[in-house]
C-alpha cells in the first residue's frame, strides 16, 4: 500500500485553508528572518545539524525555507534547522518560499513539517498530535490517514503524555525509547514507574528486559488477572472496532461475567467529540 504523505499541505488535515494561500520564492538577508514562535521541536540533534551544515557548504540551500511576511521582516514557518545552519555558516542570502498564511496555518505547517521529517522526539511528537486535537479538532483517525501511520501508533504516542514529567524528559534526551515508555505505561504507580526507569537506564535494559522486570514487580493477583483476560480474539476484535468508531484508544478488561471498558480522551474537546459520536450526533 502506498504511504500517504504530507506533501498536500495542511489542507490534508484542515480542509480549504491551503487553496487560498499565495506563494513566491525570493532571496532575503538572513537577518530579515525571525524564528517561528510556534516551533514544536525543542531539541536539535547536533550530529544531524553538522551533516546538514556540510551539505549546505558543498551544495548550498537546495530546499528553500518556508516563511511569511510580518511587516518589514519574515517570520519562519518551517525550516528552523536550515536557518540555524545558514546563520552559523554566515550566509548572507537565504532562499525562502513566502506563504500568505495566518497564525493557525503557520502553526500547522510547523507541526506537519517536523512530523513528516521525523525530526521530533516521541514526547515532542505527542505534544504536536495533542495540539492538532486540542486546537483544530483533528481526530486521531485523520492524523493517522494523513501521516500514513497506524492509528494505534498515534494513540500510543499520545499516551506517553501520561508518564511523569521526569520520565518524559528522559525520553526527550533519548535515554529511554518510545517502546520503553509504552512498557512503563503498564505500571499504574508513578513512583514505581520512576524507579523502573532509572533501573532501565543504569543497567541499559532492553525493552524485553524491562517488560520482564515489570512482570516480576507486578502483584500476584494482578498477574493472574492479566493472564485471565490476556488476549481473547473476540475481545481484541471488539477493541479494534471501537477504536475505529471512536478514533481513540479503547481497552476492554473482561472477567468471568463482568468487566470494564476504558475509553481514553486527551482534552475537553476530544471528550465531547467521543460523547457526540456515541450519541450519534455531530
Amino acid at each position: 500500500m502506498e504511504r500517504k504523505a504530507l506533501g498536500k499541505g495542511i489542507s490534508a488535515l484542515i480542509p480549504e485553508k491551503e487553496a487560498g494561500a499565495r506563494s513566491e520564492i525570493i532571496y532575503v538577508q538572513s537577518g530579515q528572518i525571525r524564528p517561528n514562535p510556534f516551533q514544536p521541536r525543542e531539541d536539535f540533534n547536533l550530529n544531524s545539524t553538522e551533516e546538514l551544515a556540510q551539505s549546505i557548504k558543498e551544495k548550498g540551500v537546495i530546499q528553500p525555507l518556508l516563511a511569511r511576511r510580518k511587516g518589514d521582516y519574515y517570520e519562519l514557518i518551517a525550516g528552523e534547522r536550515r536557518l540555524r545552519v545558514c546563520n552559523s555558516l554566515g550566509l548572507k542570502e537565504i532562499p525562502i518560499i513566502v506563504k500568505d498564511v495566518d497564525d493557525r496555518d503557520s502553526l500547522e505547517y510547523a507541526l506537519i513539517e517536523n512530523i513528516q521529517r521525523e525530526g521530533l522526539n516521541p514526547i515532542e511528537e505527542a505534544h504536536a498530535y495533542r495540539h492538532l486535537i486540542d486546537k483544530f479538532q483533528v481526530t486521531q483517525e485523520k492524523i493517522s490517514e494523513t501521516l500514513g501511520k497506524a492509528r494505534s501508533t498515534i494513540a500510543n504516542t499520545l499516551r506517553l503524555l501520561k508518564l511523569p514529567y521526569e520520565i518524559q524528559e528522559e525520553m526527550k534526551k533519548g535515554r529511554i525509547s518510545f517502546a520503553h515508555g509504552r512498557a512503563l505505561l503498564e505500571v499504574e504507580d508513578e513512583n514505581q514507574q520512576r524507579r523502573l526507569t532509572q533501573e532501565a537506564i543504569s543497567k541499559g535494559l532492553s525493552v524485553r528486559e524491562l517488560e520482564n522486570l515489570i512482570k516480576t514487580h507486578r502483584p500476584k493477583g494482578e498477574r493472574r488477572k492479566s493472564s485471565q483476560v490476556a488476549r481473547e480474539p473476540f475481545i481484541a476484535a471488539l477493541e479494534e472496532e471501537l477504536e475505529h468508531l471512536l478514533s481513540t484508544k479503547v481497552r476492554i478488561n473482561k472477567m468471568k461475567k463482568r468487566g470494564h471498558i476504558f475509553i481514553e480522551f486527551y482534552s475537553q474537546e476530544d471528550l465531547e467529540r467521543i460523547v457526540n459520536t456515541i450519541r450519534g450526533t455531530k
